[in-house]
């Protein structure tokens, strides 16, 4: 099976009030995949600032999800890697950063909300889970 990178939007569907989204999203999640650093910091900074969940609402969430996937780090390499895909597909930054760091761990597959379904870079796929 080939590897598939979680970008943080789908990660944040755990926590939704719309349960079909949720269930799809946790029983991605069970079949395991990549993350990266950032898409813990996405996660952290949406559940502190939007959701206003506290710290041990917090730590639990991304204990679950770090138990769950591997954890990809950003790097100088994946930041220059983002900055080339910013520039060539007109992405937000973040979005680049974990599109890069998608491509650096060897996921072929970035499930997304936020991109456009079908976008290739580099050999890997962006699909909506959602769609």
């Amino acid at each position: 099976m080939d590897s598939v990178f979680f970008d943080s939007n789908v990660i944040l569907y755990l926590l939704s009030g719309d349960s079909s989204k949720a269930d799809r999203a946790e029983a991605l999640l069970n079949k395991g995949g990549i993350i990266s650093v950032q898409v813990l910091n996405e996660v952290t900074s949406v559940c502190l600032r939007k959701l206003k969940m506290s710290w041990e609402e917090i730590d639990a969430l991304l204990l679950a999800v770090k138990a769950a996937c591997d954890v990809a780090p950003l790097t100088l390499e994946s930041h220059e890697k983002a900055v080339q895909i910013a520039k060539r597909y007109q992405l937000s930054f973040y979005d680049a950063n974990i599109c890069a760091s998608a491509i650096s761990s060897g996921a072929k597959k970035l499930l997304s909300e936020d991109m456009q379904d079908g976008l290739k870079i580099d050999g890997m796929i962006v699909r909506n889970p959602f769609a």
